[in-house]
């Protein structure tokens, strides 16, 4: 018996822990699948932010690129004496040839005193490494260098800039590994962290830097001066190399000239000229043992590394445009033919007629909306060939007024003209700086950015073939862990600006080489906020700052959704299902967003019955204010949409960067605005918005204040930060088809 309690009670005791067993897997396998519902869950949310903030940024790009078009396009077309030109002339006073001592003189900084009671770093040249450091460690706490200093150490740039060759090619060796790193965009704490991480630049320690130093952080120029001072210390052994935000047109749109200009308020503009001199000197690519290429960018089809080495890149100022024709001025002056130059003299002279000079109109294929910067070659080719034509016909007539000598003017002559080779350069250039390499074969337009191509593997295969290199490391696209690979491994892309949307955003990255040419990649987050957040913490916060902006776009296009929703909801009840709201919002806003799983983060007025009720969904978006009540919602709304193309013009339009433009230049722009949108607005509008902005009735705008006082959130976002927002999709760009009347 006691043998038969014994087996009962082990019996009982098997059972018990078996259930118990049993219980325990279940668990496992629940807590299992919600982590990996979780995970996923986290993924999505983090994929979907990313494309909300990637989308936008591109579309801002695109906009820039087109409205740069836009104003080329007036430039070229339109006679000297019109509004329209004279109002942008001034940026496009980029190729004129003037001898360097000339331009030495004007960025002479030997008048400018230093104040006793300066406190910030002092510089003596030539330059030495304890100066180099007390700069870094100077902007770590936050002083700023006298503008005196500025302009003397961009003057040695410059100089030291004009001896370095296209592409320059650097040796790895056992002692000493090369660091690359990638885009900056003025986010100093990632390169102080960089150099706390690696080591500042020495003999020992090399580094390259793939451009885009500048735009959208705070401290571009505290970079620049950073990396211009060790390139002069030490030029062997520190190597710039130029990105696409290295370009005064598209600095204009992204933060750097403001910066410059709120910085050195005396000085900036001086600045600034050196600045776009010191841009278009810097080196296109650097190839490190023969058999790794670094560029910010990428290639495309044509790219050719022999064509890239003999090009004159000094004359693309701004890479979204090629140079331009030069002539004599009346003056004896060597200016190219977008200048700003007499035109009553001129017109005195020969009278250019008011028309296009393009020999056939310009056809939906030429339209805006869908044109990246390639498409504009032929027509540029062919207006270079009018002109020509044109210059042989003024020629007697120009020589007859011009009655100095040729040495007496301050510039050099030079008959370089925007041929086919000049177009092809001019193309290997752009695709250098503004393509992106894309996972199918081929090579086509980027119309995402509007300029540039995207390229896929078999581009990659054949370009490293014919130039029997290995890998290519190139910047220009964030990426969420600040590196990634593709194309097989052979193109390796390097970001190294963490946070770069958003705290929490993304990684930043840089890379290390040694002798056998094994990328070595150290990653990072400069801000501390990260450490202290949770992954859902972070996923979260970044989240809630994407929808933000989406909101914000959301409601700068809510006439076009209006109309959409309204093909959907035909019987006019102001009531949609999730599908077909969803498909009517991509339609308009052409994100390729998961409209659907995002309908619970951006819409909350929904019905019992599970449809949405968009006229309650636009009561939520709308934001309004004292001072916007009484201005026109269609002008308002355009204002909304367009902010950033808006300022873009309002600080082209400020010659004199004070940060004022008086109330005829603010209604010239508008003007200027309505053509490139091809809408009307009415000058009552216009009055109307002038006298809301102009409170103190001095006559004049303060751009800043007008800026401010349409922004639609309290709070800006990194991508926001330095006016990158782009309010307008591509449906909103202009579409110029030939009209004669603009």
């Amino acid at each position: 018996m006691g043998c038969g309690v014994t087996k009962s009670n082990h019996l009982h005791k098997h059972t018990t822990s078996s259930g118990r067993a049993v219980t325990t897997i279940r668990a496992a396998i629940l807590i299992q699948r919600w982590y990996r519902q979780y995970v996923a869950r986290t993924e999505m949310r983090r994929r979907y932010t990313w494309n909300i903030f990637q989308s936008i940024e591109y579309s801002g790009e695109q906009a820039q690129i087109k409205l740069y078009n836009f104003l080329g396009y007036l430039m070229d077309n339109f006679t000297p004496s019109s509004n329209e030109r004279n109002l942008i002339s001034h940026i496009f006073r980029e190729n004129e040839v003037c001898r360097d001592a000339e331009w030495e003189r004007y960025f002479c900084y030997k008048n400018i005193e230093v104040p006793e009671i300066y406190s910030g770093p002092h510089l003596t040249f030539p330059l030495t490494v304890e100066e180099a450091v007390g700069l870094v460690e100077a902007f770590r706490n936050k002083k700023q260098l006298h503008s005196r200093y500025v302009l003397q150490l961009l003057l040695e740039t410059w100089k030291l800039l004009r001896m370095f060759p296209n592409i320059n090619r650097i040796s790895t060796c056992h002692s000493k590994e090369i660091t690359i790193c990638g885009d900056l965009h003025g986010q100093l704490e990632d390169l102080l962290l960089i150099f706390y991480k690696n080591g500042m630049p020495s003999l020992e320690k090399p580094y390259v830097f793939n451009g885009d130093f500048v735009d959208r952080g705070r401290d571009s120029i505290e970079i620049l001066l950073i990396l211009f001072a060790f390139l002069l210390v030490y030029p062997s052994n520190v190597y710039l190399n130029r990105g696409n935000h290295e370009d005064h047109i598209v600095n204009l749109r992204y933060g750097f000239t403001k910066e410059v200009l709120n910085k050195y308020k005396m000085h900036g503009k001086r600045i600034l000229k050196l600045l776009q001199k010191i841009f278009s000197w810097l080196p296109l690519a650097t190839v490190i043992d023969q058999k790794v290429l670094v560029l910010h960018g990428g290639i495309s089809d044509s790219t050719d590394l022999g064509v890239l080495a003999r090009v004159d890149r000094h004359i693309y100022i701004s890479a979204l445009r090629p140079p331009k024709k030069r002539h004599h001025s009346l003056a004896g002056i060597s200016i190219d033919s977008d200048a700003d130059v007499d035109t009553a003299a001129i017109s005195r002279v020969f009278q250019r007629r008011a028309s296009f000079t393009y020999p056939k109109p310009m056809g939906t294929r030429y339209c805006f909306q869908n044109r990246s910067l390639q498409d504009f070659s032929d027509r540029i080719r062919v207006n270079m060939e009018n002109q020509l034509e044109l210059s042989r016909r003024e020629e007697p007539t120009l020589n007859a007024q011009i009655n100095k000598p040729e040495q007496e003017s301050l510039c050099l002559s030079t008959d370089s003209v925007s041929s086919d080779n000049t177009v092809d350069e001019w193309k290997q250039i752009l695709d250098l700086l503004w393509s992106d390499p894309m996972t199918q074969d081929g090579c086509i337009p980027n119309e995402v950015r509007g300029g540039g191509c995207y390229w896929g593997p078999d581009v990659t295969e054949d370009f490293l073939n014919r130039h029997n290199l290995q890998l290519i490391i190139r910047s220009h696209e964030c990426k969420q862990e600040g590196y990634e690979f593709c194309h097989n491994r052979k193109v390796l892309t390097l970001f190294s600006a963490s946070n770069y949307y958003d705290v929490g955003s993304n990684r930043g990255a840089y890379v290390k080489l040694g002798p056998d040419l094994v990328p070595y990649l150290i990653q990072y987050q400069a801000s501390s906020m990260t450490r202290e957040l949770t992954v859902r913490q972070s996923v979260g916060r970044t989240e809630r700052s994407a929808l933000r902006v989406l909101r914000e776009q959301l409601f700068a296009h809510k006439s076009d959704l209006l109309c959409a929703f309204r093909k959907f909801d035909s019987e006019n009840k102001g009531l949609l299902s999730l599908n077909d709201w969803a498909s009517a919002v991509e339609s308009v806003m052409h994100l390729d967003l998961p409209w659907r799983m995002l309908r619970s983060q951006l819409v909350t007025c929904k019905n019992s019955e599970g449809t949405i009720d968009y006229y309650e969904w636009f009561n939520e978006l709308a934001i309004t204010g004292s001072k916007t009540d009484h201005i026109d919602q269609s002008l308002l709304e355009t204002l909304y949409r367009h902010r950033s193309t808006l300022e873009t013009i309002f600080r082209i339009v400020d010659t004199d960067n004070s940060g004022f433009i008086s109330m005829q230049d603010f209604r010239q722009t508008w003007k200027l605005l309505s053509v490139y949108l091809k809408m009307e607005i009415t000058d009552e509008a216009i009055s109307d918005l002038a006298i809301t902005i102009d409170s103190n009735h001095d006559g004049s705008i303060d751009i800043d204040e007008f800026m401010e006082a349409f922004r639609l959130t309290d709070k800006k976002s990194r991508l926001e930060r330095g006016r990158s927002m782009f309010m307008g999709t591509a449906s909103d760009l202009t579409k110029l088809e030939g009209d004669p009347n603009i």
